[in-house]
């Protein structure tokens, strides 16, 4: 599966999804967030600590989340809320990890109230918080307009 992340004006992304189950999707602008868009530090970290069922897991295998909208007109079809209801707790200790890790390499406080405890091992925290770098390089090598593209693969 392909993930094309594309930069626009104002601190703004797009993406595109391609071959995966199920039709092609899109997400239409949104805001990058503080340093590089949400779903690609998914990306990144989801596949530094090998999480295939997690958030891009859930998509290749059909599922689409809020925002996401088929590329060519196809006929209203559920089979993206079954790929959620089956996988809904592996993506979501993808997004406590990938969060944590975010938490971590951004800078932001790991204590205090509603914080938690990590998800991760420090050996795990390690190869995300370097994933989530090299990432950031290479959004940031992206110019206006431009795309990154990830390959999103299981073994």
């Amino acid at each position: 599966m392909d993930i094309t992340f594309r930069k626009l004006p104002d601190d703004q992304h797009e993406i595109l999804v391609t071959g995966r189950k199920g039709p092609d999707v899109r997400l239409l602008a949104h805001p990058d967030g503080p340093l590089i868009p949400h779903d690609l530090a998914h990306a990144a970290v989801e596949e530094a600590l090998g999480i295939h069922d997690g958030f891009w897991g859930a998509v290749a295998d059909g599922a689409t989340f809020q925002g996401m909208e088929p590329t060519e007109p196809t006929r209203h079809r559920r089979s993206g809320l079954k790929v959620l209801r089956r996988k809904g707790g592996a993506v979501l200790a993808a997004e406590l990890s990938v969060n944590w890790a975010y938490r971590v390499w951004s800078g932001r406080s790991v204590t205090g109230r509603g914080v938690g405890r990590s998800p991760l091992d420090e050996a795990a925290l390690h190869r995300a918080t370097t994933a989530l770098e090299a990432a950031a390089d290479r959004w940031a090598a992206v110019p206006e307009g431009g795309s990154l593209v990830w390959h999103w693969h299981r073994p």
